[in-house]
């Protein structure tokens, strides 16, 4: 069977639990267990720290695994990056005290606390600047004011964590991470069908079905308003001045195509949820 790794806990857990559900798999039902099977599927479901999930998806132990782009990288394991799932967004960036440092030349030679120094350590090595890291379990934005190191290196969202301990975001960004789907390199039997059915997830996630009658006067016009993702269903009605229109269209523009299909003259304007999908 396909060999899985999920996280058992933190931000990614709940969310690539539901992911893999709504792709038709089964999971845990106690948040104890460690390890659980799902036969029909073929595959066996390993739960573990996320830090931990790329170290033993890259050894080879496990075939597959889901964990943040940002813990892939620090790593520095064998495993790779399969697709990214579309949650889990975050962003790396330089802190320190106001007035500081203002480049990202400015590290050379200081201390830099962080939690992924793995990560940073690359990042300062391909930008030619060498810095002493400080590796921090967390809370990392507290080592400037008690002394262990000058600036930081954190995960930013609003930045208000960092303005709170006197600092503030400098230089570039270091890396735009989110939740992936990595591999040991080996192609497994299953991991095709395990890629389409998250594909699947995230087309029904990001879309839905708009059903809309207009007159044939009025069709090119209404398609291009909405064109959809490869190309409308159009279909006849009883009365020859009219057709019928399926299409998909991304979730976020979904009242704005409508309105503007109203004013175009469709009427009998739906939009249906997509509860799976393969494209």
């Amino acid at each position: 069977m396909l060999r899985i790794a999920v996280p058992n806990k933190g931000s990614l857990s709940d969310t690539a639990a539901q992911m893999l559900w709504e792709a038709g798999y089964t999971g845990r039902r106690d948040p104890r267990d460690l390890h659980t099977a799902d036969p029909r599927n073929g595959v066996e479901f390993f739960y573990l720290r996320p830090r931990d999930i790329a170290t033993y998806v890259g050894s080879g132990a496990l075939d597959v695994g889901i964990t943040g782009r940002d813990l892939l990288l620090d790593s520095g394991s064998d495993a790779t990056e399969i697709a990214s799932l579309g949650f889990g967004d975050s962003t790396f960036r330089f802190a320190a005290p106001a007035g500081g440092f203002s480049t990202l030349e400015d590290l050379e030679g200081v201390r830099v606390a962080t939690s992924y120094p793995g990560l940073v350590g690359d990042f300062l090595a391909r930008h030619g600047v060498t810095a002493k890291l400080v590796k921090l379990d967390g809370a990392v934005e507290s080592a400037v004011r008690l002394g262990v190191a000058d600036a930081v290196a954190d995960v930013v969202s609003t930045g208000s964590t960092l303005r709170k301990a006197g600092l503030e975001i400098f230089g570039p960004v270091i890396l735009q991470s989110e939740a992936v789907l990595i591999g040991s390199g080996v192609d497994k039997p299953g991991t095709g069908t395990l890629v389409r059915r998250l594909q699947g997830v995230l087309v029904a996630r990001q879309y839905v079905l708009l059903d809309y009658d207009v007159p044939v006067a009025h069709l090119e016009q209404a398609t291009a308003a909405a064109p959809g993702f490869e190309s409308p269903t159009v279909s006849p009605l009883h009365d020859p001045d009219w057709v019928a229109v399926r299409v998909m269209i991304p979730r976020t523009d979904m009242n704005h195509v409508m309105d503007a299909l109203y004013e175009i003259g469709a009427r009998a304007i739906l939009v249906s949820a997509i509860h799976a999908a393969r494209l």
